[in-house]
């Protein structure tokens, strides 16, 4: 694998819709990934969130594979062990009564979506279909759920947007009362706003948000593609604030490296979306529902208890680190906000160069490491980390 090769093609062939770092991932196993020129990296970003059980996870990689050797596509219009499968351990793990799969985050929230309002027009009638977000959120890059994105900065040169969204502040309970008229359908939040700065909301306000929805019979919508899985420590972040949304999204961790997004509902929900109402090609494709069965059937208790237990320890070893202010999020969804006049994209170029991936979020640093590290990988991310950050210029 020729490195120079790989960026060059890539950069004369695809659109330059990302600010690729310059380097070319060739292989990788657990927590640790190599580029072509045979560098070692630690993974702290797990593809996004994506890749939970690391690189080439052995089990995941036979369930995946014994699937590809038998079926890799039926479409919808036939039943295949697999997607039932997944779609029982889901229920089972969430509460929720039916799910319906798609590709991504963003078709899972557009889903989301569509659902609530088919239950509201239904139930309520065609002007009952607004749905509240809240700002600084982000939800995805299809026109709707773009516009369902509460941060101005991604809604540009992309209009005409799709109409009935509303905004209202995090942790605001007055705007959101005030807001929640006869015409919302739904309120769709992230208990953790990741492209937003990995912030968590303040427990008191998601459980007023629920209570006000509950009274209401307005659909509580939580958006997990990034929180879910076990990437704050329990499956859902919901899970944390005892929370039980009518509607749950899922996507990244779900498939363990593979595209899948996932609709979770209660039944009341589920039974207004008829034949014909939502579909996709590719959802619920037994490979990769294969695949996200192995996730979850890795997700024992012994599995989150060292998530909790590496989380705790990371945590605690950031706050100590030179120049960090302070670090948010919750579990392994850790953001790390800056003193002294750092940049997080320069502290995360040093990071790679030291061989150390990680993220940004805003003006934050982000860490996202697969949910299967080990506390020495823990502690050799704290001492790269540290390293860097001792060595980064400070502004005058």
């Amino acid at each position: 694998m020729d490195a120079k090769k790989v960026i060059k093609r890539d950069d004369t062939y695809v659109m330059h819709t990302y600010a690729r770092s310059p380097i070319a991932l060739a292989h990788g196993h657990g927590l640790q990934v190599w580029d072509a020129n045979g560098k070692a990296y630690l993974d702290f970003t797990s593809g996004i969130g994506v890749n939970v059980l690391g690189f080439t996870d052995a089990g995941w990689v036979a369930a995946v594979t014994a699937q590809l050797n038998t079926l890799q596509h039926s479409s919808n219009l036939y039943y295949t062990a697999p997607c039932g499968k997944l779609a029982k351990k889901l229920c089972h793990r969430t509460g929720l009564d039916k799910v319906f799969f798609g590709n991504s985050g963003a078709e899972a929230n557009e889903g989301a979506i569509k659902a609530a309002r088919k239950y509201s027009v239904t139930t309520y009638g065609p002007r009952r279909c607004k749905v509240l977000t809240l700002c600084n959120s982000f939800h995805g890059r299809t026109l709707a759920t773009l516009t369902a994105t509460g941060q101005d900065a991604f809604h540009h040169d992309f209009g005409p947007f799709p109409g009935e969204f509303a905004y209202v502040p995090a942790n605001d309970l007055a705007a959101l009362t005030a807001a929640l008229d006869d015409t919302v359908c739904a309120v769709m939040m992230e208990m953790v706003q990741g492209e937003g700065g990995v912030m968590a909301l303040e427990a008191d306000y998601a459980h007023a948000v629920a209570a006000l929805c509950a009274e209401k019979d307005v659909l509580l919508i939580v958006d997990e593609v990034q929180t879910g899985v076990g990437r704050t420590g329990t499956f859902l972040a919901a899970q944390h604030y005892g929370l039980q949304p009518d509607i749950v999204t899922l996507a990244k961790g779900l498939g363990g490296g593979l595209p899948i997004g996932a609709v979770l509902t209660t039944n009341k929900v589920a039974d207004t979306m008829g034949h014909g109402s939502h579909g996709s090609t590719f959802g619920g494709n037994p490979v990769i529902c294969a695949g996200a069965c192995a996730v979850l059937d890795k997700l024992d208790d012994a599995f989150m208890e060292n998530v909790n237990a590496c989380a705790h320890t990371l945590r605690e070893g950031l706050a100590t680190l030179p120049h960090v202010a302070a670090v948010s999020g919750l579990g392994l969804m850790v953001g790390i906000q800056l003193a002294d006049g750092l940049q997080a994209a320069a502290v995360r170029t040093a990071c790679e160069q030291a061989g150390l991936l990680v993220l940004t979020a805003k003006d934050r640093l982000r860490l996202l490491p697969p949910l299967c590290l080990s506390q020495a990988e823990v502690a050799q991310a704290l001492q790269i980390l540290g390293e860097v950050l001792a060595g980064m210029p400070v502004a005058e």
